[in-house]
């Protein structure tokens, strides 16, 4: 018998032995749930096996969308020439017990990702901003732009961890890109931006899509246009969605949209003034953010409408986009050339980057629970 077939029949035969003796599978399952993540991992298969399961409770892992370091250069061509760059763009997970990348099953072909646009001839020097959001342990891709600058996502992507699928959610109310995309109190939020070409009232609406419903929503007005300058986040927290209009350092505006009033308000000056960088929103409890000028990460203080530094590092400087979850904040590194990973829970906090795959530039970063993988899949 060759090699091979000796250590096909091995992990056929362990994976017919109980996951414990003595103790049937559904009662090893609870057991084993008690168990560290990475010691599942480096003890046998079928405890490996059993980790990365639908009927096991997963562990937090980070989904990213990656261009190749090709894409930047990437200039307007027709769709006939456009297959040539169909791998521009995809989505990966880093699994953080097995320190590996895995890339995501391809998105359906119905908006195709490769009519998505990452850099055109007349903003050479910008990066054109392609949007997702984390809600309710999905991944959604909102919105994005086509070479003919039109907007590429007529109704989101939606991808499950669980189930390792993507799907399409409901036909958007009022396509658009550029504009403001979130999640709060378990619902997504799109607002504000551009369709085809700039329009007042496009740029003044707002819409929402709960999960558990077959369509989008429009929600209260936004009581100016001043939020379709830039592509920007929308920060869920404590029932609220907070944002800015312009990213970065410059003078800005900032609005809150209240969910259960479904009225926009003022954002509080504190918030306003010391948001100067990238956002996101811890468990929708906490928001973060990175004052990119300065490489600082802070904490807003609700009660005292003031931002606490966390700490600071070189590395923040220039950061691009970031989300948070399970006490871990992750911030995309200037030119996209990794992720910073803040233990905040940590006293002090600590950091370590995570390297994105050889040849590829991080875009977006999520935090979501890690993938499912079938049974018969060689971990």
């Amino acid at each position: 018998m060759s090699r091979s077939k000796r250590a096909k029949l091995g992990r056929e035969e362990e994976g017919r032995q109980l996951l414990l003796p003595g103790l049937p599978d559904h009662l090893a399952h609870l057991c084993l749930s008690q168990v560290p993540a990475r010691v599942l991992f480096s003890v046998c298969h079928s405890w490996r096996r059993l980790l990365y399961s639908p009927s096991f409770p997963p562990f937090l892992s980070v989904y990213a969308l990656l261009s190749s370091s090709s894409a930047g250069s990437a200039s307007a061509v027709s769709d006939e020439d456009r297959d040539e760059n169909d791998t521009h763009l995809g989505f990966s997970s880093y699994d953080p017990i097995s320190g590996a990348w895995r890339p995501l099953p391809p998105p359906p072909p119905d908006p195709p990702l490769r009519v998505v646009l990452v850099r055109h001839p007349s903003f050479i020097a910008r990066r054109l901003p392609i949007q997702s959001v984390a809600l309710s342990g999905h991944l959604l891709l909102l919105a994005a732009t086509t070479h003919q600058l039109l907007p590429a996502l007529p109704r989101p992507l939606v991808f499950s961890p669980a189930s390792n699928q993507w799907r399409l959610g409901p036909s958007l109310t009022t396509r658009r890109r550029w504009c403001a995309a979130g999640a709060a109190a378990g619902c997504v939020y799109v607002a504000s931006g551009m369709g085809a070409e700039y329009n007042m009232e496009v740029a003044r609406c707002a819409e929402r899509w709960d999960l558990r419903k077959p369509q989008w929503e429009e929600v209260a007005r936004l009581k100016d246009s001043k939020f379709s300058r830039e592509a920007v986040e929308a920060v869920g927290c404590r029932g609220r969605l907070c944002m800015v209009n312009v990213k970065g350092n410059a003078a800005k505006d900032g609005a809150i949209y209240n969910v259960e009033q479904n009225a926009w308000e003022e954002m509080p000056r504190g918030m306003l003034a010391g948001w100067k960088g990238p956002a996101a929103s811890m468990d929708e409890d906490a928001i973060y953010v990175v004052d990119e000028a300065m490489g600082t990460l802070k904490e807003y203080k609700w009660e005292m409408d003031e931002w606490k530094t966390v700490m600071e590092s070189e590395r923040f400087k220039g950061a691009s986009q970031m989300t948070a979850g399970g006490g871990r904040v992750c911030a995309v590194l200037a030119g996209g050339v990794g992720i910073a990973v803040v233990d905040v829970l940590a006293r002090p906090p600590n950091m370590w980057v995570v390297e994105p795959p050889s040849g590829m530039l991080v875009m977006t970063v999520h935090v979501l629970p890690r993938m499912s993988r079938p049974d018969t899949e060689d971990i």
